[in-house]
């Protein structure tokens, strides 16, 4: 199971055990995903942490003083960082 937090913008727009699907960006030394329908955004990964799958599940939704923060479970093994 590969966990990775997005970061969502308003509250309610996700809750804990809702399937989700992600869209992938492309940047020109990165990746980025996003939750459909443009509902939380990941940071940046690098390439050789490419994510394989396109559906995950909510595993927690928390609010911070820098907002509103998702973590997605993904059936895949997590990246091991070099």
């Amino acid at each position: 199971m590969r966990l990775m937090e997005f970061k969502m913008e308003r509250p309610g727009l996700l809750e804990k055990d809702q399937k989700v699907t992600v869209t992938e960006g492309v940047l020109p030394s990165n990746y980025y995903y996003t939750i459909d329908p443009s509902l939380a955004m990941s940071g940046n990964y690098p390439f050789r942490e490419l994510l394989k799958s396109r559906e995950g599940v909510v595993t927690d939704v928390i609010e911070n003083e820098r907002g509103f923060y998702v973590t997605v479970a993904f059936d895949e093994e997590p990246v091991k960082k070099r």
